[in-house]
């Protein structure tokens, strides 16, 4: 194995851990389970600078990939979905999730000029990127099989599974009425408002 081709797969790696520890990350911002231990300011910074971090290994895998002798991609291919002769399938959903990571890490700094709403619902495709980027290193990469590598794929992919999970089930409860969630909603008293708490001792 060339060293040229040990940096490919180096630089994939670290752009999927770094992908998979953003969206991670991001599941449990939006969860607030760690509301308590960390503020929201340096959460959302760190979030962000993971997403960058993912992005810029992955264009360097890109990059050191157009250069390969053997494999000899083109931008075009590379670049340009479903263009590729070699393994299509996994090279065109790592193409689609370039594209997906670059709208989600770009959409940081246009927050205020597309909303909260629209923010969210871009964010929302980062766990569409990230099943893409899985699939498409469990289907290019050349050592998938290895220990390593099947404890990062597993190992990420169970977590935002888990966290997703919690995600939407905590968002079902937080828009169910009181009396759904199996505690009933407080009633006024009979006689209206009390000062004192009992309706008796205003008379």
């Amino acid at each position: 194995m060339s060293v040229e081709w040990m940096v490919i797969r180096g630089s994939g790696i670290a752009a999927f851990a770094a992908l998979s520890a953003a969206t991670i990350w991001g599941l449990l911002v939006s969860s607030k389970l760690l509301a308590r231990l960390v503020k929201a300011k340096p959460m959302t910074w760190f979030h962000e600078s993971l997403g960058i971090a993912a992005l810029l290994a992955t264009l360097f895998h890109v990059g050191v990939l157009s250069n390969h002798e053997y494999l000899e991609f083109t931008f075009a291919e590379i670049l340009i979905p479903a263009a590729s002769d070699w393994r299509r399938g996994a090279v065109t959903l790592g193409v689609v999730s370039l594209y997906g990571l670059t709208i989600v890490v770009g959409s940081f700094y246009i927050k205020k000029h597309i909303g909260q709403k629209t923010w969210r619902l871009i964010h929302f495709t980062s766990l569409g990127v990230f099943l893409g980027s899985l699939i498409h290193g469990v289907s290019a990469g050349t050592d998938t099989r290895s220990p390593m590598m099947i404890g990062l794929y597993l190992g990420s992919a169970a977590v935002v599974a888990m966290l997703l999970a919690a995600r939407l089930s905590g968002a079902g409860e937080r828009g169910r009425s009181p009396s759904l969630r199996g505690a009933d909603p407080p009633r006024p008293p009979a006689d209206g408002p009390s000062r004192n708490g009992h309706p008796a001792l205003d008379r």
